[in-house]
């Protein structure tokens, strides 16, 4: 994929909370791109800059970015296990 400076790409931002309240986001088509934030949209604005970098640093070889197939929910049963 070639990517032009009039480009825009539509990319898939997983959000996910951790057990501090804080918003953990990631990109998947860029190896290494998470970033976070105490409100969603702080998150989003700080994984937005990350983007930013990612795309400048992947501009020579942006043919080898991860391809976005989808989300899958999975479900695993979990045993009862009493201490």
């Amino acid at each position: 994929m070639k990517i032009s400076e009039t480009e825009i790409l539509h990319l898939p931002i997983l959000i996910e909370q951790d057990e501090d309240n804080f918003y953990i986001v990631s990109c998947p088509v860029f190896k290494g791109c998470h970033s976070y934030g105490s409100t969603i949209d702080e998150a989003l604005a700080n994984i937005k800059e990350v983007i930013d970098i990612c795309i400048e640093e992947e501009k020579e070889k942006a043919s080898e970015m991860n391809r976005f197939v989808g989300f899958r929910e999975m479900q695993v049963p979990i045993k009862n296990v009493t201490i």
